[in-house]
C-alpha cells in the first residue's frame, strides 16, 4: 500500500515535472512563432511604406512637370500676343506717321491753293470795280438818250411783264377750267355708270298685301269660324284684313302697316300649323308673335349690317335698321334702299379715293329715322342726325345724314357721295311707286287722328282706309261715352282730310271677367 502511494507520488513529480518541461519547451516555439510575423509585418509595412513614398514622390513629380508644363504654355502664349501687340503698335505708328505726311503735303498743297485764290479775288474785285464803272457810265448815256431814269424803265418794265403775265395766266386758268369740266363730267358719268352696274338691286316695290299659302281651300272655313268669329278676331287682335276670296288655296292680308301684316301672316301660319283656330288660341298666338318680332327685327338689323360689311354699331341702332325692314317709302323697301345706298356709297368712295367705310356707314344709317314712329316730331333727316348723334356716331356720318336731302349743305366728300347715291337708288327705274305712298300716308293720317284721343288704346284702318276700328280702354270710356268718341272721331276726320265717299268710325269697348275654378 504504502510502496503504491510512493509510486504514484513519483509518477505524478516526474509528470509535473516533465509537465513543466514540456510547457516551457511550447511556450518557446510559439514565441519564435510570433517573433517571426512581427518581423514579416514590419518589413512588409516598411515595403508599403516604401512603395507609397515613391508613389507619393512620382505624383509629386508628375505634378510638379504639369504645373511646368502649363506655365511655359501660358507664357509661351502670352509671349505671343505681347508680340502680336507690339507688332500691331508698329504697324499703327507708321499707318500715323504715312498720315501725317500725307496732311503736311496737303496742308501745303491748301496753302498754295489759298494764296492762288486770293490773288485771283483781289483780280475779280478790281475787274468788277472797273465793270461797275462802265455800268454807271452807259446807264447815264443810256438816260441822256431816252430821256428816262434808270427807276422808271424798271417801272415801265415790270408794268409791261404783268399785263403779258396777267393774260398768259387768264388763257391758262379757262383752258384748265374748260377741262376741268370737261374731265369732271366724263368722269362723274363713267364712275356713276359703273357703281350702278356693280350695284344690280334686286328690289322693287312693295304692295301693301301680302299672300299666304293654304294647305287646301277647307282650311278657309276654319279662319272664317262660326259665324265669322275666328276671322273677327285675327282682325281685331292684329289690325289687318284679312281677304278671302275665289282666289284657290290662298288668303289675301291687306294693310298698310308691314309690320301688322308680317305679325299677321306669322299669327296665321303658326295657327294653322297648330290646327287649334278659336278667339282664344288667336289672340294668345298673336300675343306671342308681337313678342317674338323684337328679335326677328333685332336678327334683321344684324343682317343687314353683316351684308354691308359696317361694324360697331350701337344696339340701338341695330333694332331701328330691322325696323326699317318694315317700313316703305314711296312703296320701296327703305332696309333695301339702305343697304342699296351703302354699296353705292362703297363703289363711289372706292373710285374717289375717299373713305369707304365711313361712306357705307353714312348710306346704310342714312334714313334711320324713318324708323321712328310719329310720336317724334321732325323731318327724318332730323331726327336721323340727332339718333346719329346719340349713338356716337362720327361727326362726318352726322353731318351726311343731314345733308343727304341738301336741306344743308355737304361739308365734306362722302356727304356728296351719299347725296349721289341716295339719288340713284331712288331714281332706278321701277324703285318706287307714288301713288302707294300717298295711299299710306292717308291711312297712316287716319289713324294718327284716331289716336290723338284720350281713353284710345288702339286704332286700325281697314278695308283701304274706307273704315277705322278704334279699340278704346274701358276703364276710361264708358257705353255712354263711345257715342261721343265716334262722332269727335268722325268729325274731325272731314275736317282734317279728304278722301272720296264716306269712311265707317266703329268703336269698341270691351269688358273682360276673369276668374278661375279651382
Amino acid at each position: 500500500m504504502i510502496i503504491t502511494i510512493i509510486i504514484a507520488t513519483i509518477s505524478l513529480l516526474i509528470g509535473a515535472v516533465f509537465g513543466s518541461w514540456a510547457g516551457k519547451k511550447l511556450m518557446g516555439k510559439k514565441m519564435g512563432r510570433v517573433a517571426d510575423i512581427a518581423r514579416e509585418t514590419i518589413e512588409k509595412a516598411k515595403k508599403e511604406a516604401e512603395t507609397k513614398r515613391k508613389e507619393l514622390a512620382l505624383e509629386a513629380k508628375e505634378k510638379w512637370y504639369k504645373a511646368k508644363t502649363d506655365f511655359e504654355e501660358e507664357t509661351r502664349e502670352k509671349r505671343q500676343e505681347v508680340q502680336k501687340l507690339e507688332k500691331r503698335l508698329a504697324q499703327k505708328e507708321e499707318n500715323i506717321e504715312r498720315r501725317m505726311g500725307f496732311l503736311e503735303a496737303k496742308e501745303r498743297e491748301v496753302l498754295g491753293k489759298e494764296k492762288k485764290l486770293m490773288g485771283q479775288v483781289e483780280e475779280l474785285n478790281a475787274k468788277k470795280t472797273r465793270v461797275d464803272q462802265l455800268i454807271d457810265e452807259e446807264l447815264k448815256k443810256l438816260e441822256a438818250i431816252a430821256g428816262l431814269s434808270a427807276a422808271e424803265a424798271k417801272e415801265e418794265l415790270k408794268q409791261k411783264l404783268k399785263g403779258e403775265a396777267r393774260i398768259e395766266a387768264a388763257n391758262i386758268v379757262k383752258k384748265i377750267t374748260e377741262e376741268a369740266k370737261s374731265d369732271a363730267e366724263s368722269k362723274a358719268k363713267e364712275i356713276l355708270s359703273l357703281a350702278i352696274q356693280r350695284c344690280a338691286a334686286d328690289h322693287i316695290t312693295e304692295s301693301a298685301v301680302t299672300v299666304v299659302d293654304l294647305p287646301s281651300d277647307d282650311m278657309k272655313g276654319r279662319i272664317i269660324g262660326r259665324e265669322g268669329r275666328n276671322i273677327r278676331a285675327l282682325e281685331m287682335a292684329t289690325g289687318i284684313d284679312l281677304v278671302i276670296d275665289d282666289t284657290p288655296e290662298a288668303i289675301v292680308l291687306s294693310g298698310f302697316d308691314p309690320i301688322r301684316r308680317e305679325i299677321a301672316r306669322i299669327s296665321l301660319e303658326r295657327l294653322m300649323a297648330d290646327g287649334r283656330i278659336h278667339p282664344g288660341r288667336i289672340e294668345e298666338v298673336v300675343t306671342k308673335v308681337k313678342k317674338d318680332m323684337i328679335n326677328i327685327i333685332k336678327a334683321e338689323g344684324e343682317q343687314a349690317a353683316l351684308e354691308v360689311a359696317v361694324d360697331g354699331l350701337h344696339p340701338e341702332e341695330i333694332k331701328l335698321l330691322g325696323k326699317l325692314r318694315y317700313r316703305t317709302s314711296y312703296s320701296q323697301n327703305v332696309l333695301q334702299h339702305s343697304k342699296e345706298v351703302a354699296n353705292l356709297c362703297g363703289i363711289i368712295a372706292a373710285e374717289l379715293g375717299a373713305d369707304i367705310k365711313l361712306a357705307k356707314r353714312a348710306g346704310l344709317l342714312h334714313d334711320i329715322g324713318k324708323a321712328v314712329d310719329h310720336q317724334t316730331e321732325g323731318t327724318h333727316t332730323q331726327i336721323g342726325m340727332e339718333l346719329a348723334a346719340k349713338y356716337n356716331e362720327p361727326k362726318i356720318i352726322v353731318d351726311a345724314i343731314a345733308a343727304h336731302h341738301e336741306d344743308v349743305e355737304a361739308t365734306s366728300i362722302e356727304a356728296v357721295i351719299l347725296q349721289a347715291a341716295d339719288a340713284l337708288s331712288a331714281a332706278r327705274p321701277g324703285a318706287r311707286r307714288e301713288m302707294v305712298e300717298t295711299y299710306i300716308k292717308r291711312l297712316e293720317k287716319l289713324e294718327n287722328i284716331a289716336d290723338s284721343f284720350n281713353g284710345v288704346e288702339k286704332a286700325f284702318a281697314i278695308r283701304a282706309g274706307r273704315e277705322i276700328r278704334i279699340i278704346v280702354q274701358p276703364e276710361r270710356i264708358g257705353d255712354a261715352q263711345i257715342v261721343y268718341l265716334s262722332q269727335d272721331i268722325a268729325k274731325k276726320i272731314e275736317e282734317e282730310l279728304t278722301y272720296p265717299g264716306e269712311i265707317k268710325v266703329t268703336v269698341i269697348r270691351e269688358t273682360r271677367s276673369i276668374e278661375y275654378a279651382r
